[in-house]
């Protein structure tokens, strides 16, 4: 079984001396192909225009390629041809290979490559000419994986309605094969369409290479999350077809998270680990995406810690697993092996992971739910204290530091919201007096203005860590997301301010909307009983009866306990409102149901609660069990409009 490991370039560039230096780190354990996901991050001579301003150029990419050859690794590079085609469709020239249009037939600034667009293949080739010199394990990976825009197109959609749509997906497919074939290359794509279109699979063309991902722990057959995270067992189809089948774990973060839930990441691999000597897997992948949140070398440590599986099958708990990993990464001892792998698990209790906590990357105005609790985001700001102040390695206290920082402005956003909602219903009762009212503004405004005094050296801090985690694999002069993060912050720190300077000013500007509470404020659970892909949207009616979404957020939880197709997981959620008296819904957009409960609206003075007073409302349709899932994230599924006693 061939043993792989993925660098993602497409989210940022890392330096090439830092990738190079670890080509003979991952040979020495046990690994033999590195497979690299690129889409604009490195230069096509054939499609001008296409790589970003920090992309590798060609010689660059020969040299990282001529290091992994000298290190006896072979390169497998990732070239996305359907869904992940942004990197393409940006690109003015190659705009109309859309497969999303406008009502006049134009293409959409975004989308996916529509595969029988005439000049579809034409740049494929290019593309996978281009990249040719550089495949030394004789295979291009083609992606196709989440090509959820099927069938969009006028002749796309006239093409599945004749064949199916499974046909119309093994037909773009087939033709790829073609092109890669020619080259001299074996074609690999991922598997998780073929889990939405089985029908696919007999289509296929024989000497394929599907990999098949899930990035949660399982106990016999991954799972699908679209279906309401049901079983799918893809390796008997594809083994009878002549197509080798992988397995691919996922080493790190997802989208935002500074740190990997590293519990969690080694029961992913172990269950591919057993899932793959089970089917006699040709290969065994460990992934990584979207690592450009973190320390790059922390999800090294992953790597270095799967290396275990095979060197080391005598560790089987996700303790001695990572220590390996950290001793291998950074050169520890036993001693602060273990102390390194036992602080990564605590970690695990104090993730920064999910749609829920990560909206207040974009928003501060999302944390006024009366029942989300402040005590847990300040068990997490200690935590993170104290293991910033631990003898270990500088990127796992950045790390920690940063995600101090992350728990801190969670306290602040809530602590600012109770304070300005508890400041209304005091002003209120004291409505007939003007001294004190001045007193509380006095009061209130002294006590939020030292809070924020204290907020702004937590960006500070939080900024040096993020800094760090960035600049050690990664060029000094770019900006990270993270700092990139902490900058918007500070501008929302700002608006804060201002905010309690025109309360101290006016006694009634404490009505109007702040960065942490709007004038009024919708609040309500979520409770996600079925997992799948759910957005809950909350909407109001304008004046000329037309609906617009205020705010949406993905149930999403990136986390074990809800990949599972029953799950208890309850989700606050807080919305702003400007307009107290216009007509307010909950609505359900993607696949799946949820139900929502304790329903309020307040401004800090009234209350108002929903009639019928039903304590849990069901909204959305059941996610599927099996076919192609037809859904939008524009359109809603399911609403329940709010009608107040």
């Amino acid at each position: 079984m061939i043993r792989a490991f993925q660098w993602d370039l497409a989210r940022q560039v890392e330096r090439l001396d830092w990738l190079v230096a670890q080509l003979p780190r991952y040979a020495a354990w046990g690994y033999d192909e590195l497979y690299l996901h690129l889409e604009d991050a490195v230069e096509y001579p054939s499609l001008p225009g296409v790589a970003r301003a920090d992309a590798y150029g060609y010689r660059d990419f020969e040299k990282l390629v001529g290091a992994a050859t000298r290190a006896g690794i072979k390169v497998v590079p990732i070239a996305n041809l359907l869904g992940h085609t942004q990197y393409l469709i940006k690109t003015p020239a190659l705009r109309d290979l859309n497969e999303l249009r406008a009502t006049d037939g134009s293409p959409l600034p975004r989308g996916q490559l529509c595969p029988l667009h005439p000049r579809t293949l034409v740049v494929a080739e290019k593309l996978l000419h281009d990249l040719a010199p550089f495949c030394t394990a004789g295979k291009v990976h083609v992606g196709l994986d989440e090509s959820f825009h099927l069938a969009r197109c006028p002749r796309c959609r006239a093409e599945a309605a004749a064949i199916g749509i499974g046909g119309h997906f093994a037909g773009h497919v087939t033709r790829l094969h073609a092109l890669t074939s020619r080259l001299g290359l074996r074609m690999a794509l991922w598997a998780d369409m073929l889990a939405l279109v089985p029908e696919a699979i007999p289509l296929l063309p024989p000497g394929l290479s599907a990999c098949d991902w899930y990035y949660y722990p399982f106990a016999r057959h991954p799972r699908v999350e679209l279906f309401n995270f049901a079983p799918c067992d893809l390796a008997p189809a594809l083994r009878a077809r002549g197509i080798d089948y992988w397995g691919c774990p996922m080493n790190g973060a997802f989208r935002h998270e500074p740190l990997p839930v590293f519990g969690e990441r080694i029961a992913n691999l172990r269950s591919w680990w057993e899932r793959c000597r089970r089917t006699a897997a040709a290969g065994f992948l460990v992934t990584s995406w979207e690592p450009n949140r973190l320390a790059l070398e922390m999800t090294t440590v992953v790597d270095a810690a799967a290396a275990s599986l095979w060197l080391n099958p005598e560790a089987d708990d996700a303790t001695a697993l990572l220590a390996h990993g950290f001793a291998r990464v950074f050169g520890l001892g036993a001693a602060g092996a273990q102390a390194a792998a036992r602080a990564a698990l605590q970690c695990d209790e104090h993730a920064f992971t999910g749609y829920t906590r990560w909206e207040a990357n974009e928003r501060w105005d999302g944390g006024a739910a009366p029942d989300d609790s402040v005590a847990r985001y300040a068990r997490s700001a200690r935590f993170y204290t104290r293991l910033a102040r631990q003898p270990l390695p500088v990127p796992f206290t950045a790390s920690a530091g940063l995600l101090r920082y992350l728990a801190t402005r969670d306290v602040f956003i809530r602590t600012n919201a109770r304070a300005v909602l508890k400041l209304r219903r005091l002003l209120a009762k004291a409505a007939g007096s003007t001294a004190a009212q001045n007193h509380l503004v006095t009061y209130y405004v002294t006590r939020c203005r030292a809070g924020a005094a204290e907020f702004a050296a937590e960006i500070r801090r939080g900024c040096a860590a993020a800094r760090v985690m960035w600049r050690r694999t990664r060029d000094p002069r770019a900006i990270s997301p993270n700092e990139t993060l902490l900058a918007q912050d500070a501008a929302r720190l700002r608006a804060w301010r201002q905010w309690l300077a025109r309360v101290a000013r006016r006694t009634t500007a404490a009505a109007s909307a702040s960065p942490c509470c709007g004038r009024w404020q919708l609040s309500f659970d979520v409770r996600n009983f079925a997992p799948a892909l759910q957005k809950v949207v909350v909407e109001q009616q304008d004046p000329d009866g037309s609906w617009r979404a205020l705010v949406g957020r993905f149930t999403i939880e990136f986390r074990a306990a809800a990949a599972r197709p029953r799950a208890r997981l309850r989700q606050p959620f807080s919305v702003p409102v400007d307009d107290s008296d216009r007509p307010l819904r909950i609505a359900v957009r993607g696949l799946g149901q949820v139900a929502v409960g304790n329903i309020t609206l307040t401004d800090g003075v009234e209350i108002r609660r929903p009639t019928p007073g039903r304590r849990r409302i069901i909204i959305g349709r059941r996610a599927p069990k099996h076919g192609w899932p037809e859904f939008s994230l524009e359109q809603n599924t399911g609403e329940h409009a709010l009608v107040w006693g």
